[in-house]
């Protein structure tokens, strides 16, 4: 079986070394001495102020939502993973979707004017696959009409607009650090707050609002990265240079194999120094997709739909909320991610592309 993605695990022996450590002074969680050594070494290679460290992707953007003070509505992307519209239905916001751009599948910021009313507080927007939004143009409409923006940057670790950290943009950037993501502590995240103060209060808010015992400062919840969790990050960390690269090796070989096959991928915007992070490509119709799809799978390799469905149309929404975005849902029918991890083969990659090719030249099953 080829997945869709491998964890990376480092030696074992990496990580017994930090276990020691933790055993020796008994500290588990509670803002561990190697959850402040993670908090700034990430710091330091991302080249971004005011890092939390959290629990997971998702309780950082709730967070980013409740630090910011959002309410009514936010400006959002329907393309994306579900938890970017549950973490606003979460606070008790609204979505209003705003369609995407057919470059990079991120907001579109023609659109996002239009979307405004006297209710908007935020935009949320996605770099999705870890291309970025236009983050200048986006800035200037939220400024034009005082609206905070948070980015969700979960696909995003690395990534390099003009040589500077795209998580240097918006009020708030949120990391996953879940186990399918090329840095990863198991599960994790972190908010990236541009300003220190707001950054003290998502240090607050991710420990229950207080600091000692019984000092409460501000509304809280646990948030909290545990010691176990930030020593996976300590030993991922050092490789993520070497990640990246084996990944861009790999989406090499797939570009060499699958040229001139009449697949849509994402177009790098000027100026970018990608991850890697994900290989999705577009077919020229649903049901196509479907078929290689299945092919694939019968073939024991798992693509994945990702991202889908369009999030205007998922079905506990209120229907005032589902919003026709015809460029997301028709990305979403069409899309698939395929396998891209440390460990994948020049030869897993031709099988994968040989089925592909086959497929769309109307071929049947292996």
């Amino acid at each position: 079986m080829i997945p869709v993605t491998r964890t990376f695990l480092p030696d074992i022996e990496e990580y017994t070394v930090y276990l020691d450590k933790i055993w020796q002074a008994g500290h588990i969680t509670n803002n561990g001495p190697l959850c402040r050594q993670l908090a700034d070494e990430i710091a330091l290679y991302l080249r971004v102020p005011n890092l939390e460290l959290v629990t997971n992707g998702t309780l950082a953007l709730q967070i980013a939502i409740k630090v910011l003070d959002i309410k009514d509505e936010i400006i959002t992307t329907p393309y994306s993973y579900v938890a970017t519209t549950n973490s606003i239905l979460w606070e008790g916001c609204e979505p209003v979707f705003v369609d995407i751009e057919p470059q990079t599948f991120c907001i579109n910021p023609d659109l996002i004017e239009a979307a405004i009313t006297e209710k908007t507080s935020a935009i949320l927007a996605t770099h999705v696959y870890g291309y970025p939004c236009d983050v200048a143009r986006i800035q200037k409409i939220a400024d034009k009409y005082k609206l905070k923006v948070i980015y969700d940057a979960a696909h995003a670790f690395g990534v390099k607009l003009f040589g500077e950290s795209i998580l240097q943009h918006g009020d708030c950037s949120t990391l996953s650090f879940h186990a399918t993501k090329l840095f990863h502590t198991a599960e994790g995240g972190a908010v990236v707050s541009k300003d220190a103060e707001v950054g003290k209060r998502v240090f607050l808010m991710k420990k229950f609002g207080h600091i000692g015992e019984d000092e409460y400062l501000d509304i809280g919840i646990n948030a909290k990265m545990s010691e176990l969790h930030a020593a996976i990050g300590l030993c991922v960390l050092p490789k993520v240079s070497d990640i990246i690269a084996s990944r861009k090796e790999c989406s090499g070989w797939y570009g060499e194999q699958l040229e001139g096959s009449l697949l849509q991928w994402p177009i790098s915007p000027v100026g970018l120094e990608y991850n890697y992070g994900y290989y999705p490509v577009i077919f020229s119709s649903h049901d196509v997709m479907m078929k290689v799809r299945q092919t694939l799978m019968d073939n024991g390799i798992g693509p994945r739909r990702y991202f889908y469905p369009s999030l205007n149309t998922l079905p506990f929404l209120k229907p005032e909320l589902k919003r026709i975005c015809p460029m997301s849902e028709n990305i979403s029918s069409r899309v698939l991610c395929l396998p891209l991890y440390v460990g994948l083969s020049m030869a897993d990659v031709g099988v994968i592309c040989g089925i592909i090719r086959h497929t769309l030249q109307g071929g049947v099953k292996l």
